[in-house]
């Protein structure tokens, strides 16, 4: 006989593709989530198979884990829906057979990796700061970059949130009036790469995410996607502790 084990009402709208926990929380709040026909509250817990779990009025279950990567274009919003009706990643993604949401964000004038997908619990553990997953960032940069402040970003700089954690910073091409930089970061704050750049002198002009942990989008063309190879999951889940290689 399975035992049924009771798990956080967010942990299990994630789990079951319904958007991140976070999402999850933000539809809690909203009052949009209702367990055993009663409106959710945040920190409540439900036995998944048992209680009945509704979203906007729709029976939740678990879905098949999908994961894919989009190679996402300039000019489009990394969220499902937009109010201001510009394009969103959504838009980019026809034909995918679930319902998948972005891992994380990339600001509307980005290109480059993002990992769509179902599995909250995956989703929680890349962006979150304690499994370290590298994301790596080309960076057009005005002004020449010196050394000096190369090594600046390596050891952190102050943000108006705090410290950024040390990034690894290589000098590509040192123009006189722009610089290709390389940014290897495990952190994910809101526009991060831009504030440690500018908070050094340098704003950035141009931005591209090159790869997301061991994900890459070699071979897409702007607005193009694949679903993730059964390697590259298991990668994403040992890097994640979700599996021990």
């Amino acid at each position: 006989m399975i035992e049924k084990t009771i798990v956080r009402l967010q942990k299990h709208l994630a789990a079951c593709g319904i958007d991140s926990r976070r999402g999850a929380e933000r539809l809690i709040e909203a009052g949009r989530i209702t367990v055993n026909g009663e409106v959710a509250h945040i920190g409540q817990s439900v036995l998944p198979g048992t209680d009945v779990i509704e979203f906007d009025g729709h029976s939740v279950g678990e879905d098949k884990k999908v994961y894919i990567v989009l190679n996402k274009p300039e000019g489009t919003v990394t969220t499902a829906k937009d109010t201001h009706g510009r394009k969103t990643v959504m838009d980019c993604v026809h034909g995918v057979n679930a319902r998948v949401f972005p891992v994380g964000r990339l600001d509307m004038d980005v290109e480059g990796v993002l990992i769509m997908t179902n599995d909250g619990e995956l989703s929680h553990r890349l962006i979150h700061p304690k499994y370290e997953v590298d994301k790596v960032y080309l960076a057009w940069v005005k002004g020449h970059v010196s050394t000096k402040s190369a090594r600046a970003l390596e050891t952190g700089v102050e943000l108006d949130d705090g410290m950024s954690s040390p990034a690894r910073a290589v000098i590509l091409n040192p123009g006189l009036k722009i610089t290709l930089l390389r940014l290897t970061l495990h952190e994910g704050r809101k526009r991060q790469v831009k504030r440690m750049c500018r908070a050094i002198g340098h704003p950035v002009r141009t931005l591209h995410r090159i790869s997301f942990g061991n994900i890459k989008a070699k071979g897409l063309r702007p607005g193009e996607w694949r679903y993730l190879s059964h390697s590259e999951i298991l990668r994403l889940q040992e890097m994640t502790q979700l599996r021990h290689g």
